[in-house]
């Protein structure tokens, strides 16, 4: 296993520590949790950048890295419904596309190909607004903040179910017209 998968494979650590730092969150354990989400979602960039640094692209880090990214939105998304923060059918539009585009991309009848692809810049986009959002529904923030959390995760759904739909809309060649 190459360094930047198991860098991957580590940000898994920070969901079970995320899940209980949430079940009955003190200011002091949002904090904590914030700083453990923080450092994990950091650790996304930097195994992609030495993946890529170091010529270490394999498809079991394209497969893994974004199975990762999920388990370590879902978590913190499902604890913040459960506290209320976050209305449940808004989670569920994002972890409805996130299955829904794992799913796409590993299945080589729907997407043409045998490999795995790699997030477009929509995709990377949906991944930050949700960290963002997550970060400051996490954060014990006192007013205006909680607005700004609400409007950011908004965003974050929005981001997430553009960047579904641009993922599986199919892409035409260079010249052709529709």
């Amino acid at each position: 296993m190459t360094l930047s998968t198991w860098i991957t494979f580590s940000r898994l650590l920070g969901v079970p520590f995320l899940l209980y730092a949430l079940q009955d969150p003190t200011p002091t354990l949002r904090w904590s949790a914030l700083g453990v989400f923080l450092v994990a979602a950091l650790t996304d960039w930097l195994d992609g950048y030495l993946a890529r640094k170091l010529d270490q692209v394999t498809e079991l880090g394209k497969f893994l890295d974004p199975l990762v990214d999920k388990l370590l939105v879902f978590a913190p998304f499902l604890c913040l419904v459960e506290l209320g923060q976050l209305p449940a059918w808004g989670v569920f539009l994002i972890l409805f596309r996130e299955l829904a585009i794992a799913g796409w991309r590993v299945n080589p009848a729907l997407t043409g190909t045998s490999s795995i692809s790699g997030a477009n810049i929509w995709g990377k986009l949906k991944t930050v607004s949700q960290i963002i959002a997550i970060a400051l529904s996490i954060a014990p923030l006192s007013d205006p903040w909680p607005f700004i959390a609400a409007i950011a995760f908004w965003v974050a759904v929005a981001l997430t179910l553009i960047s579904g739909g641009i993922y599986i809309w199919p892409q035409q060649p260079a010249g052709e017209n529709a």
